[in-house]
């Protein structure tokens, strides 16, 4: 038995819909399939982030007089680490059991003074400000978010180091 011309264009529109409809995922597969040809604009933030937790853990473990602020200052640039791994692993999804797309950084010291501690904080902490703001205007609105409220915190950290 033929289906009647009535059904015939209802299967047609439907069957086009689907088309439609699967355009827009077939896009995002292709445009996900490979490899990212630069590597993450996000990584060196995340990386001086991580540089500067471990220089403010280094200052709090050998300067008792600095320890609250450099603890304090150790979280917020922890988080800002953690925040940015994310946002750099949600766009290039990675293996769990390879290691993270930012390494964490060697074991520092502190400088030897309280003076020159402050100043290595104080310097650090302008650095990760300075390289987060002026990434900004370079990424899509999403992730210049992310930044801008990194350059943000780290310019309060500012603040409080004096």
């Amino acid at each position: 038995m033929e289906p009647s011309r009535a059904s015939l264009p209802v299967l047609r529109r439907r069957r086009a819909l689907r088309l439609f409809a699967a355009a827009p995922a077939v896009a995002v597969l292709a445009a996900c399939g490979g490899e990212p040809e630069e590597p993450d604009q996000l990584l060196p933030l995340a990386t001086a982030a991580k540089a500067d937790a471990a220089l403010a853990n280094a200052i709090a473990r050998t300067h008792s007089g600095l320890a609250e602020t450099a603890r304090e200052l150790a979280a917020a640039r922890t988080a800002h680490a953690k925040a940015l791994q994310r946002e750099i692993d949600r766009v290039a999804p990675r293996d769990p059991e390879d290691p993270p797309s930012v390494p964490d950084p060697a074991p520092r010291k502190a400088p030897p003074s309280a003076n020159a501690a402050a100043d290595a904080l104080r310097t650090a902490v302008r650095r990760g400000q300075q390289q987060s703001a002026e990434l900004v205007a370079r990424l899509p609105a999403h992730r210049a978010g992310l930044v801008a409220s990194v350059s943000a915190g780290c310019a309060s950290l500012l603040e409080v180091l004096g």
